[in-house]
């Protein structure tokens, strides 16, 4: 077993007995779970709009290439720069000569999975710069010196009292603050440093392909603020968020709101398609958008798991995951945690250090069920450990069990022949796979078959 496999076991086994975390996400769930309903409300019929949502995408990934130049073309156009990133190394490294050229010593940062994926906040520390996360669970979760625990919700784990407790420390502020106070505090903290930055870095929700501009959509305002004070913008975003037409935002911010939160529409809406034009009077001088490969490609060129890569980033599937809601977001240790993150983590970073994730699954199915844009998601997690083994990375010990069983399995005699202590003790002693976190298996006496030959005999 490596080592990424064991500290998620480990951590997964103190995770699922911590009961407090348990109470805080259940509590916090069951707040998503009776919006989502009411938001889906305004679709006169869900399925047929998410089959819909399902196409647009199928048809933007199978066409990537060409949307994706379609996208430079137009925003290259109003003056935006274009850098294609093949990894995160390239993408940091082009942010930093960004940085140097504005001689930026503060950051303002939105909310972004990518800057995540790619360690941003670490990487502008290290050269001296100053980070900033400006949407409020960001900005707890840098405050507390911790990764984000959810895709959409990213302090989900904390209770107000959490928050209290932690503003109290790093901030100086009372420890018995109500969320209304804390945000106000946030706020005043916050509000400075938009015009103190010199650089403002945003993710994309979506690249739309044949106007050449980025969406982004929020709930605090702090994106806007994030794009439009400092007077360098960059927007990092995911090669797969093209989307092909304007138009279809009217199908796309309505779902993501539904799924992602139970609104009908965020709150903050934004489409961006350069830098300040002449003759305009707010916005930066001058904007550039990475476009980040980092694995992704390795998705793409595979029929089966390019799939994945219609992810709209909404967390449904990780707020329906029973395994998620037991271990929480941490425990994976990876960007993206939850169903989608098991299939997506193990092409976009190494197969053999990341292939447990895939294991990680009760594959109920539940994941696939509420997909806004109906990624089969528990197939993949099947494909992902099929891929494993086809390239020979499961243990010799597996290989051999698997061998066994499909052997006795064919085989009525072999499985009669079996019955109680032999079976009992090839799967409870020398393949100790199940038991090590479990109870041990104790195999009926007598076969099913058995059973019924003796109720009814052969003449």
């Amino acid at each position: 077993m490596n080592e990424t496999a064991a500290s998620f076991k480990a951590k997964s086994t103190v995770k699922a007995g911590d009961l407090e975390h348990r109470r805080k996400i259940n509590f916090n769930i069951s707040k998503y779970n009776a919006s989502v309903p009411l938001g889906k409300q305004q679709f006169p019929d869900v399925l047929m709009v998410r089959e819909r949502a399902k196409n647009i995408k199928w048809r933007a990934i199978e066409t990537l290439d060409q949307h994706l130049l379609e996208f430079e073309l137009q925003i290259t156009r109003r003056g935006a720069k274009v850098i294609w990133a093949e990894n995160s190394e390239q993408a940091l490294q082009e942010i930093e000569r960004i940085c140097k050229e504005k001689n930026c010593k503060t950051l303002v940062k939105s909310k972004s999975m990518v800057t995540e994926e790619i360690h941003l906040n670490e990487f502008l520390e290290k050269n001296g710069i100053e980070s900033v996360e400006t949407d409020l669970g960001e900005y707890i979760q840098q405050l507390d010196g911790e990764p984000p625990y959810h895709i959409v919700t990213p302090a989900m784990h904390k209770s107000k009292e959490d928050v209290a407790k932690l503003f109290a420390e790093k901030l100086g502020t009372r420890p018995n603050l109500t969320p209304e106070q804390l945000t106000l505090v946030a706020r005043e903290k916050l509000r400075k440093k938009y015009v103190e930055a010199e650089v403002g870095v945003t993710g994309a929700n979506f690249i739309i392909a044949d106007i050449g501009g980025i969406a982004l959509t929020e709930n605090e305002g702090n994106g806007r603020l994030s794009c439009a004070f400092p007077k360098t913008h960059i927007a990092i975003v995911g090669i797969e968020k093209v989307i092909p037409s304007l138009t279809d935002l009217a199908l796309f911010w309505p779902l993501l709101a539904t799924f992602g939160t139970g609104q009908k529409v965020t709150v903050y809406n934004s489409i961006i398609t350069g830098p300040r034009q002449p003759g305009e009077t707010d916005g930066p001088d001058e904007m550039y958008v990475i476009l980040l490969d980092n694995g992704r490609t390795n998705l793409l060129k595979n029929p089966k798991t390019r799939e994945a890569l219609y992810c709209i980033r909404c967390g449904a599937c990780l707020n329906a995951c029973p395994v998620y809601k037991n271990i929480g977001g941490h425990t994976f240790e990876t960007t993206y945690s939850g169903p989608i993150g098991m299939v997506v983590t193990p092409h976009m970073r190494e197969m053999e250090e990341y292939k447990h994730l895939s294991n990680a699954s009760s594959l109920c199915g539940n994941c696939t069920e509420v997909c806004p844009v109906r990624i089969n998601i528990h197939e993949l997690l099947l494909e992902n450990r099929h891929e494993a083994v086809e390239f020979g990375l499961s243990p010799m010990s597996e290989r051999i069990a698997w061998k066994v069983w499909k052997k006795a399995s064919l085989n009525r005699k072999m499985m009669n022949m079996g019955n109680g202590g032999l079976k009992n003790w090839m799967i409870n002693k020398v393949f100790t796979a199940w038991t090590t976190h479990r109870h041990d298996l104790n195999f009926s006496k007598k076969t099913f078959n058995e059973m019924w030959a003796e109720r009814f005999p052969k003449p």
